[in-house]
């Protein structure tokens, strides 16, 4: 590796799973003779506080973690293109056990990360295999993702920042008048882009619960 000394930060809020990205960089530290000083956020709020303190080589991003409203955090994406904006020369990993085309696209479309991992493509190998190519000749996919990437999608299936939060509010019971309020837009505006979700996701009639399972199924929400 070119490079002796890597930052690293695990953004997950499951410690097993930092634990197990731990023991891959332990492994390549004795293979590689690289050193790699690791850092753990086991939230947004921790993950954010990190990236305040310090410009990280990479950030390993789990996308679906609890939401950090008072940050406009409500998925891995946001946080992912923060970074983006305010540490360009840091490399992303997302990380994700939802396997979903739609949702997939939509992280790729939004971060366009350095590296996409799915947690069930994983073995403890891959995961070496996937921390050196990052660090050395970026990106690394997962087959999984490949495999999506591989079929086409529309862009009318990919779901921007405001169909996001959207569809958190809606979770929250929120009406479509305060979700106007408080996304900035009018309230006829807010109704298109919920008629819009309803096409995305083949749902009919006027109730959200339908549209929210089933967005919730594909990890939007």
């Amino acid at each position: 590796m070119t490079n002796n000394h890597y930052l690293i930060l695990l953004v997950d809020d499951h410690p097993l799973i930092t634990s197990s990205f731990q023991s891959a960089f332990k492994t390549i530290e004795k293979k590689k003779q690289t050193q790699f000083k690791i850092e753990t956020a086991h939230s947004f709020q921790l993950a954010i506080t990190a990236l305040i303190k310090n410009t990280y080589d990479v950030v390993f991003l789990d996308v679906q973690m609890p939401s950090l409203e008072s940050e406009n955090i409500f998925s891995g994406e946001d946080l992912g293109s923060r970074i983006r904006t305010q540490h360009p020369n840091t490399k992303i990993v997302t990380v994700t056990t939802f396997n979903d085309n739609y949702r997939i696209h939509s992280i790729i479309e939004q971060i366009s990360p350095d590296g996409f991992l799915i947690k069930n493509d994983l073995t403890p190998e891959e995961l070496e295999l996937a921390i050196e190519k990052v660090l050395l000749d970026p990106p690394y996919y997962s087959k999984t993702v490949i495999q999506s990437m591989r079929k086409y999608i529309s862009n009318d299936f990919i779901l921007d920042k405001t169909d996001r939060e959207l569809l958190y509010y809606l979770s929250r019971g929120a009406s479509l008048s305060a979700i106007a309020d408080q996304l900035s837009l009018s309230r006829a505006a807010i109704a298109k882009r919920k008629q819009h979700l309803k096409e995305v996701f083949n749902v009919e009639g006027s109730e959200n619960i339908e549209l929210l399972e089933k967005a919730r199924k594909k990890g939007f929400i």
